[in-house]
C-alpha cells in the first residue's frame, strides 16, 4: 500500500466519523501515513490536504521521505504551527488521545484564537491510523519476515556463545553485536537475558549475574529493520533440568503450539488467549502464567491488537501478532515461548522460525 492509498484510508475513516481534520502526533501513525521516520513531527489530514511540520533537522530528510504530503519546516515549534493551520482549514480537529499529553495539548490550545481555545481540538473516539496499522499490507508483512529472520539467524548464531560461567550481560552484548553486524537498525526493546532464578522475571533484563549450571535461560529480544520490528523469545538449559522443570517446559510448548494453532481469521484475540491458557490449567499451571498470550506488532513492539483474556475483537488477514505464553514460579524458574504471527486467509503463517523443542548447551 502507498503513502498515497493509506492517507485515501485514513481520509474514508475521518468521512464516517464526521471528522474534519486530524491531527497526527503519534510518530509511529505518522511514519505510517506519510514515511516521516523523523523524531519531532506534526501531520495536519484534511479531506484536501496533507502537511506534515517538522524542524530544520530535517530538512533533506522529510523532503526525501515523504510522500504525498507537503512539508513545512517549521521556524520555532512544529506542533504549534500545525495547529494555527488546522485553524484555517476547519472548524474542528481530532487528537490522539492516548498519545497526546496534557501539556502537549495545553499547547494545542495555545497556539488557536481564544474564543475557540476548549471546543477546536476533540479527542477521536476510536484511533482511526492504529485501527489501520493492525492490517499490515504485503510489503510491511515482507519486512517483518525479513525482521524474524534476522532474529532466528541471531539465535542459532548466539548458542555455542551460552554456557555457565558467561554473565548475562556479556550474552546480551553478544547478541546485539550480532544484530548491528547482520543489518539490523536497532533492537526493538531492550534485551532481556535471564538465568537460573532469575528466569523467573518475565522482564528480567541483563544481569552481571553468571549462568550456572543446571537452568534454564530466558532469550526475548527483537530487531528492527526499517522501521519494522521483530520480537522473539526462546528459552534454553545449561546441563541437566529436573523432572519439574522439564515437564514445566513441555507444558509451555504444549500451551504455545494451542495458542498458535488458534490464530485464525474471525477468531477472538480471547480465543486465541484461552487456547494457550487451558493448556497450563490442565497441567497445573495456569496460576503461574501471569501476563496476557501476546499482542499484535509493527512500527512498534507492543501495537493493538491485544491477545488476553475477554478481548472480542477478531482477527483478519494482515495482523501480525505475537504468541508468548509462559511461567514464572518465584526463587526457582521462568519460562516464556514466543513467536511472531502473521494471520492469513485460510490460517496462519508463524514468521520465527528458530528451534522450540528444548534445547540443551
Amino acid at each position: 500500500m502507498s503513502n498515497g492509498d493509506r492517507l485515501r484510508a485514513v481520509r474514508a475513516a475521518m468521512s464516517a466519523d464526521n471528522i474534519e481534520a486530524l491531527l497526527v502526533t503519534h510518530l509511529p501513525d505518522v511514519r505510517w501515513a506519510c514515511g516521516f521516520s523523523g523524531s519531532n513531527a506534526a501531520l495536519v489530514i484534511t479531506a484536501t490536504q496533507s502537511v506534515l511540520f517538522t524542524d530544520g533537522r530535517y530538512t533533506v530528510q522529510a523532503k526525501q521521505e515523504a510522500r504525498g504530503t507537503r512539508v513545512v519546516i517549521a521556524r520555532k515549534s512544529a506542533l504549534k504551527e500545525a495547529c494555527a493551520l488546522l485553524e484555517t482549514l476547519a472548524k474542528q480537529a481530532a487528537f490522539d488521545p492516548e498519545h497526546t499529553t496534557v501539556a502537549a495539548l495545553d499547547m494545542m490550545r495555545s497556539a488557536v484564537s481564544g474564543k475557540i481555545r476548549r471546543s477546536f481540538f476533540v479527542p477521536l473516539k476510536k484511533l482511526i491510523i492504529a485501527e489501520l496499522r493492525m492490517v499490515k499490507d504485503a510489503e510491511e508483512l515482507k519486512l517483518m519476515r525479513k525482521a524474524a529472520a534476522l532474529g532466528d539467524r541471531i539465535f542459532n548464531e548466539l548458542l555455542p556463545d551460552i554456557s555457565s560461567g558467561v554473565p548475562e550481560t556479556l550474552i546480551a552484548a553478544r547478541l546485539e553485536f550480532l544484530a548491528r553486524e547482520m543489518g539490523a537498525e536497532g533492537m526493538s526493546f531492550d534485551t532481556i537475558v535471564a538465568s537460573g532464578e532469575r528466569s523467573a522475571m518475565p522482564h528480567g533484563k541483563a544481569s552481571d549475574r553468571k549462568v550456572t549450571r543446571n537452568g534454564f535461560i530466558t532469550l526475548d529480544f527483537g530487531v528492527i529493520l526499517k522501521g519494522y520490528c521483530s520480537d522473539m523469545t526462546r528459552t534454553v538449559c545449561v546441563g541437566k533440568l529436573s523432572a519439574e522443570q522439564r515437564a514445566a517446559y513441555d507444558a509451555v510448548l504444549e500451551a504455545q503450539q494451542a495458542g498458535v494453532a488458534a490464530v485464525r481469521p474471525g477468531a477472538t484475540c480471547g480465543e486465541v488467549d484461552e487456547a494457550a491458557r487451558a493448556v497450563l490449567r490442565k497441567a497445573g499451571l495456569a496460576r503461574y502464567f501471569t501476563h496476557s498470550t501476546g499482542h499484535g506488532v509493527g512500527l512498534e513492539i507492543h501495537e493493538a491488537p491485544r491477545l488476553a483474556a475477554e478481548q472480542t475483537l477478531e482477527l483478519k488477514p494482515g495482523m501480525v501478532v505475537t504468541v508468548e505464553p509462559g511461567v514464572y514460579l518465584a526463587g526457582k524458574f521462568g519460562i516464556r515461548i514466543e513467536d511472531m504471527v502473521a494471520v492469513t486467509r485460510r490460517g496462519n503463517s508463524v514468521l520465527t522460525q528458530a528451534p522450540k523443542a528444548l534445547i540443551e548447551l
